[in-house]
């Protein structure tokens, strides 16, 4: 489908990245990863066309459609849900104004029989014949049954799309890109802003999806569930493996680990050939021999190890003061937006030093109540905060508030005090921006790096009450853990917004769950919140309903078809744990090979036999590939 060579990109003169190759074909589920500002989301802006590059070349099979998901969603103001929605149907909704047009010119006229009105006949007769065949007729409905599908109700398709959440609203985009049935998709942190039960509902839909899929995901259970393939961005090369996130990661330290072994053992053997050739120069005898020996060590192809980047942030949260004992307190709170009654009758104690955790739904309140705090919005009831309480907050939206003409040491310069404008370029530089990098103006940093440049920001300001909603959005996976250290170690009081388990989990000691209105406290940490479920996974926390409907549905269906649905479920299971336990034995046969050939390829060039059990690995590992994505269809199916 696409097939890119050779392809180098670079920025004021610095490479980016350079020699990029790889192929997207149809099945490939590709997770992209690497640290923050190592060219993702440039990769992905070139392929689908929105930014050129410096050489190298991009083949496209022809007529194949590419779908681009953002990182950051901007809506035109005004539209509403539907109206959004429908914008995925360009040709439809242009045709649709060209029909109307002529068919307001064929009303106003009379001259029934002149050349004119004829040929506005004619084009009235194309345009509708074209307007049917690309679904003019049925793309209303289905933009309805799609949207229903995706959680949105009736009464909520003619509702202003800024009258919704940014979960919400990337629900919209999502849409957008199903009804217009690309062949490849391009996503970019999707999960970003998306409550567990869309992350889900996008997981299903991509594991189902025929075409090609390429992602940039700091999500860690996300990338395991849905991808095939891992492509790693590293100090400008790529490394590319067929296997998810976590799988890869294993892969990737065991293969600079016999890089390490095998650099050892070449370097002994160097070490011991030019002591023969100094032994041997000496002697007149032997200098032939010499001479031999140093032409054989020119030759030697020297073993280089996979250099990684291993620069991570330093951060610290400074407690500036101890507040008292009560830090905030809410009585009988309330907000509504119109008739949607977000928060009702909220009553809550936060004492000094707690670690809470808010999770639920998007749209329960979460951020609403986070921002009623800080005294961003307006509320009824009464909330009030303890003495000496100072409130740092980290907003979802947080980047949205840096100014994207100012460079970096700017914007911080601006921000700062004149008893901490010392130390603005040590704190970049614990946030990985160094030399040059405190220049670069924020509109061109990435989303990671506008992130870590909010989080620097926010510590010029003195705290003792952290609120952080959505912190890890944009956040590369090392970023992740250094910002969880930080909080683990942070000795005030903490309040996290965050649907990300992983992050969350041996970080909160409290959970407060948001659902209709209400909030429901949980004394114990997040793994304590699923324990009360009952539940494996935070995921399920938000199914549970649907899951016992089904379970109802199911029992009242007769137990016997259950009985062997399941039984068939498990069988296929089974299957699929028996292939992928024998492609993971030929895999690592074949890395063992791998590396025979890049020791001993001399000594082995002449040997057929290891070439051709080499590649008789290799058509079993494409033919258990095959055997697997067959069982999996059927898995998927019940």
């Amino acid at each position: 489908m696409l097939n890119i060579h050779d392809l180098t990109v670079s920025f004021s003169g610095e490479e980016l990245f350079s020699g990029i190759t790889f192929k997207l074909n149809a099945g490939n589920r590709i997770g992209l990863i690497g640290k923050n500002g190592a060219g993702k989301t440039t990769l992905l802006k070139i392929i689908s066309g929105e930014q050129e590059y410096d050489s190298g070349s991009i083949a496209i099979e022809k007529d194949i459609s590419i779908g681009f998901l953002k990182q950051d969603i901007d809506f035109e103001e005004g539209r509403t849900v539907l109206e959004e929605a429908y914008e995925a149907f360009k040709e439809i909704k242009s045709i649709e104004k060209e029909l109307e047009k002529i068919n307001i010119e064929l009303a106003e006229r009379t001259d029934y029989e002149s050349e004119y009105y004829h040929d506005l006949m004619h084009q009235l007769d194309d345009l509708s014949h074209r307007y049917e065949l690309i679904g003019g007729y049925n793309y209303q409905g289905e933009t309805e049954r799609v949207l229903q599908g995706l959680g949105f109700k009736s009464k909520d398709f003619n509702m202003p799309t800024n009258t919704f959440s940014g979960g919400w609203r990337m629900r919209i985009e999502l849409a957008k890109l199903l009804l217009q049935n690309h062949d490849i998709l391009l996503l970019d942190e999707p999960t970003n802003h998306l409550d567990i039960e869309s992350i889900i509902w996008f997981e299903n839909f991509l594991k189902n999806f025929n075409g090609a899929i390429m992602m940039v995901s700091h999500d860690k259970m996300f990338l395991d569930n849905v991808t095939n393939s891992t492509i790693e961005i590293s100090l400008g090369k790529i490394y590319n493996f067929k296997k998810p996130y976590s799988e890869y990661l294993l892969l990737r330290k065991e293969i600079i680990e016999k890089q390490l072994q095998s650099q050892k053992n070449q370097e002994k053997e160097i070490k011991q050939t030019e002591q023969l050739i100094e032994k041997f120069r000496a002697k007149a005898n032997k200098a032939s021999m010499a001479q031999s020996l140093i032409k054989k060590l020119n030759r030697v192809e020297r073993i280089e190890v996979d250099v990684e980047d291993n620069a991570v942030m330093n951060v610290r949260f400074p407690v500036s003061i101890v507040p008292g004992k009560v830090v905030i307190e809410a009585d009988n709170v309330a907000k509504n937006y119109g008739d949607n009654q977000v928060l009702e009758d909220v009553n809550l104690l936060i004492e000094r030093n707690s670690k809470i955790a808010f999770v639920g739904q998007n749209g329960q309140g979460k951020s609403t109540l986070a921002k009623m705090i800080v005294g961003d919005i307006d509320f009824d009831g009464e909330l009030k905060l303890g003495h000496n309480v100072q409130i740092g907050y980290f907003a979802q939206n947080q980047v949205d508030y840096l100014e994207g003409n100012l460079t970096v040491l700017q914007t911080m310069e601006d921000a700062a005090t004149d008893s901490n404008r010392i130390r603005v370029r040590d704190m970049l530089g614990s946030f990985l921006f160094r030399g040059d990098d405190v220049e670069k103006k924020v509109k061109v940093l990435s989303g990671g790096e506008r992130n870590r440049l909010a989080l620097c920001k926010m510590l010029l300001a003195p705290f003792n009450v952290l609120i952080m909603d959505e912190p890890t959005n944009h956040l590369d996976i090392a970023s992740k853990n250094v910002l969880k250290k930080a909080l683990q170690q942070f000795e005030g009081t903490l309040i996290l917004v965050s649907h990300d388990r992983d992050f969350l989990q041996n970080l909160t000691e409290k959970v407060y769950s948001f659902k209709d209105g209400n909030i429901r406290e949980y004394l114990g940490d997040i793994n304590y919140f699923l324990e009360q479920h009952d539940l494996d996974d935070m995921r399920e926390v938000e199914k549970r309903t649907l899951k016992e409907n089904n379970i109802d549905r199911k029992k009242s269906s007769g137990g016997k078809k259950n009985y062997l649905e399941l039984k068939q479920k498990k069988q296929f299971q089974n299957k699929l744990n028996k292939i992928e336990s024998e492609i993971s034995k030929l895999e690592k046969l074949i890395l063992n090979d791998d590396v025979e050939i890049y020791e001993n390829f001399e000594k082995i060039s002449s040997d057929k036999d290891f070439f051709k059990k080499y590649q008789l690995k290799k058509d079993q590992v494409d033919d258990l590939m095959e055997q697997w994505e067959e069982i999996h269809g059927k898995l998927e199916v019940l």
